[in-house]
């Protein structure tokens, strides 16, 4: 028998105020409960870095094979987020060679370097515009389009997918008509896919879709069109968000700005602005055998939260987390998590959108300013970003 007791029960603590603003919540649980069971959720979440570090990295013990994420019903697929060990590897690796650092560098990087050019040249000067449909969400699109070997996808669909099977995947309170919107995307989808799996068995190239394809020993297409759906899901909104958060944290902070430029440390800004507002916020893991977190007993079954956002605000690691630095240093945030799931384009989004598009836009526009700060909308629980951003381009 457990001599502990498991952690309190949260039942005041909703999904609508965790979509709204998490911070506050998380920085009182962090403070009174780091282990804590919350009703709406059905998780028992973990707020502090430490805590949130072990499970990633411990898959023996913490797998990512939760039953009782909606993730599965979303994607129509057993996704390798939800798998463990060599089946989780082997699946990670046949995609793998299109997003290394050889890759990025030789085909990627140029490829959006000279997007980027076109999609800035789109922008008018001297006017008002909203960072979010004109530019951050489309040069996420079309580039992870053309890294996962579906360039044919337009802007508009990529950016319809991803949000459509973000909103599905982070469904936690198991709503229908979520899910009725994943069923029609999965289909788009599948059709577009498999009609390059086509292209690409004539035409090989440096995209994930071509490696896989391609491989000496393929893993199952069902398997390869699950990769390319859980890039698409993953693989938008964490660049796009990113960019937005940290021309926030720069227009906002007009003195770190101008120290980030005179010390070229564009990298710098990028980590604190996934750090700051962490584009995936939190991951489950089912708990394999009765364990014990801080005193809590978490028995064999339950499934925990990783709340990545709060982990990345703890005050044991981070002085002053709640405000946006862009000189901070050292910052070892977790929000391209870590253990075996670290995320797979954590290289290809440091690459494109630390950089190349944040230095290109402020060269471009060195006198843009948000004049309204307060009109920017923040949301999302499992995911979070600026849902608008206007600035003045100048």
């Amino acid at each position: 028998m457990p001599t502990a007791s498991l952690a309190p029960l949260d039942e005041t603590i909703s999904i609508a105020e965790l979509t709204r603003d998490p911070y506050p919540i998380y920085r009182r649980l962090r403070r009174e409960a780091p282990v804590l069971r919350v009703k709406s959720v059905g998780r028992t979440f973990l707020t502090k870095a430490a805590d949130t570090k072990v499970v990633k990295d411990n898959a023996a013990l913490f797998s990512s094979d939760d039953p009782n994420t909606p993730m599965k019903r979303a994607f129509l697929a057993h996704t390798l987020m939800r798998k463990d060990h060599d089946e989780h590897r082997s699946e990670r690796m046949a995609m793998m060679p299109a997003l290394m650092p050889k890759t990025i560098e030789a085909v990627w990087a140029p490829l959006y370097a000279k997007l980027a050019g076109e999609y800035l040249d789109r922008l008018p000067r001297g006017e008002m515009v909203d960072l979010f449909p004109t530019l951050a969400g489309p040069i996420a699109a079309r580039i992870l389009a053309h890294a996962m070997g579906v360039p044919d996808a337009s802007d508009e669909d990529m950016q319809r997918w991803s949000q459509t099977l973000i909103d599905g995947a982070g469904n936690f309170g198991w709503t229908p008509g979520p899910f009725e919107a994943t069923d029609l995307a999965n289909a788009q989808m599948d059709e577009c896919i498999r009609a390059n799996i086509e292209r690409v068995r004539i035409q090989p190239d440096s995209s994930a879709l071509s490696f896989m394809v391609n491989a000496a020993s393929p893993i199952p297409e069902s398997q390869m069109i699950a990769n390319v759906k859980i890039a698409i899901g993953g693989g938008i909104n964490e660049p796009r968000d990113a960019l937005l958060t940290i021309v926030f944290g720069l227009l906002t902070n007009p003195d770190q700005l101008e120290a980030v430029r005179d010390g070229d440390k564009w990298r710098s800004a990028f980590e604190e602005g996934v750090r700051w507002v962490a584009p995936i916020q939190a991951s489950s893991r089912l708990v394999m055998e009765d364990t014990e977190i801080r005193g809590c007993f978490i028995p064999k079954g339950d499934t925990v939260m990783t709340i990545q956002a709060s982990a990345n605000r703890d005050e044991d690691v981070f002085e002053d987390g709640e405000h946006y630095n862009a000189l901070r240093d050292p910052n070892p945030h977790q929000a391209f998590g870590n253990g075996p799931h670290h995320c797979a384009g954590a290289h290809l989004s440091r690459r494109t959108v630390g950089a190349i598009l944040l230095p290109m836009l402020f060269e471009r526009f060195p006198r843009m300013t948000l004049p309204d700060p307060a009109s920017v909308r923040w949301h999302g629980f499992g995911f979070r970003g600026p849902l608008n951003m206007p600035v003045l381009l100048q």
